[in-house]
């Protein structure tokens, strides 16, 4: 059992949910900018095998995939925590305010920074 008392299968689970829901954020977004695979792998400067592997829903997504993502993309990324259950109903809250969205560039120039 993990330290926060969730065994490894819950959390692998809700890592495989959370990135269909990205993979599919991230169709919905192509979609509508009226954009292929093909013009995010040229974008991304990688290969549109790796677009799709990305894509499949599958993949274990790095927050620097998500960055590269969004840049391509002219895009942000929002991460966000919020309690379940009792604790959401109860009003608990862990951060005031709307969620910062994280810009591809600006993690590419903390990184270079």
């Amino acid at each position: 059992m993990s330290f926060f008392g969730r065994g490894e299968g819950s959390a692998e689970s809700a890592g495989a949910q959370l990135a269909r829901q990205a993979t599919a954020s991230l169709a919905g977004l192509l979609a509508g900018l009226g954009k292929s695979r093909a013009d995010l792998a040229k974008a991304m400067g990688v290969s549109p095998g790796r677009v799709s592997q990305i894509m499949s829903g599958d993949a274990n997504l790095t927050v620097r995939t998500l960055a590269s993502l969004a840049d391509a993309l002219d895009a942000d990324v929002e991460i966000r925590f919020s309690p379940r259950g009792a604790q959401a109903a109860e009003g608990a809250s862990v951060h005031s305010g709307e969620p910062v969205p994280l810009r591809g560039r600006d993690v590419a120039a903390r990184r270079v920074g």
